[in-house]
């Protein structure tokens, strides 16, 4: 089985100042001189972590992360309740990438992330697809209403009991209600003690969501500390709750301006939180894509999962 490079640490790095008044953090790795590629993380609201650094290998590569707007070591952070929001959307995001690479003198880089990275990802390379060499994706989503709709609603089908205690944490809302605005309205309330019983009770769901699945901790999202848990449920809950300000299904029917651009899409089969249904949809719609169901895996990984990862990454460090 494939294993991961060995731990690198970051060569250069620094807080970018990307307008109405955030900091983003950024950091490079690996090879100096290496192919650009840029790790674009989940969430939203996740922060960028260490053990992705390893999926590249650091004499060929030289990778870029960063915190999105509003969590990780960017500033200000979503976790402070008078943190603004209003200038931290899709659009905002997108233009934060496309500022790094030019901060960074990067002409055209591979894309790399999962789940929200991958829509951000999809949503970069159509707008600027003359910037992207490459792109892959383990753990495909287009966050589309109705894939928000599944995750926050729709999955309570087979997590009654979870689901229904989800629900009787927005206090007013039905079953056919608004759950993820609630939870958005919930998690920017002044009151700290509303905020933290709103962000766990949200990281249970989530967490109740992926419980079947047989890789990865047992409560990826309940097991996070305090300050990055409340960033990444406000974060989420203002993401999801106005649709990631994207036209309904626009990524994949503008998936033909990927044309021309090499895509590895790797996907858990059981993936309960994102269903595959929509990475054979992009795979389907996007000439030059591959995608590979890994039957063990679910939206946590593999080991099997990773190696298809790492594997498609080597293969894409020589070209």
């Amino acid at each position: 089985m494939t294993q991961p490079y060995p731990p690198i640490e970051p060569h250069d790095s620094g807080m970018l100042d990307v307008g109405d008044g955030n900091l983003v953090y950024w950091e490079v790795c690996g090879n100096p001189e290496g192919k650009p590629a840029l790790v674009v993380h989940g969430g939203p609201g996740s922060g960028c972590g260490t053990g992705v650094r390893r999926s590249f290998a650091p004499d060929r590569y030289r990778v870029v992360l960063f915190d999105q707007r509003g969590c990780g070591r960017s500033t200000p952070h979503a976790a402070d309740p008078a943190t603004d929001m209003r200038h931290n959307t899709t659009g905002h995001l997108l233009a934060d990438m496309e500022r790094l690479r030019e901060h960074l003198g990067i002409d055209r880089w591979l894309l790399f992330g999962g789940s929200w990275g991958s829509t951000l990802i999809l949503a970069y390379a159509q707008r600027h697809p003359e910037r992207v060499s490459e792109i892959v994706i383990p753990s495909v989503t287009t966050s589309r209403r109705s894939e928000i709709d599944w995750l926050y609603r729709g999955a309570g089908r087979f997590f009654p009991e979870a689901w229904e205690r989800f629900l009787a944490g927005a206090p007013g809302t039905g079953p056919d209600g608004d759950i993820v605005g609630a939870y958005a309205r919930l998690a920017a309330d002044p009151d700290p003690a509303v905020r933290e019983r709103a962000t766990a009770d949200w990281c249970a769901w989530e967490d109740a969501v992926l419980s079947l699945e047989q890789h990865g901790p047992a409560r990826p999202y309940g097991d996070r500390p305090s300050r990055a848990r409340l960033a990444l449920v406000r974060i989420c809950s203002h993401y999801f709750s106005h649709g990631a300000w994207l036209e309904e299904g626009a990524l994949l029917r503008d998936a033909g301006r990927l044309a021309g651009i090499p895509g590895v899409l790797v996907h858990g089969r059981q993936d309960m939180g994102g269903p595959p249904h929509t990475a054979w949809e992009l795979a389907r719609a996007w000439p030059g894509a591959r995608l590979t169901v890994v039957p063990d895996a679910g939206h946590k990984g593999s080991e099997a999962m990773r190696a298809e990862v790492i594997g498609a990454l080597d293969r894409f460090a020589g070209t």
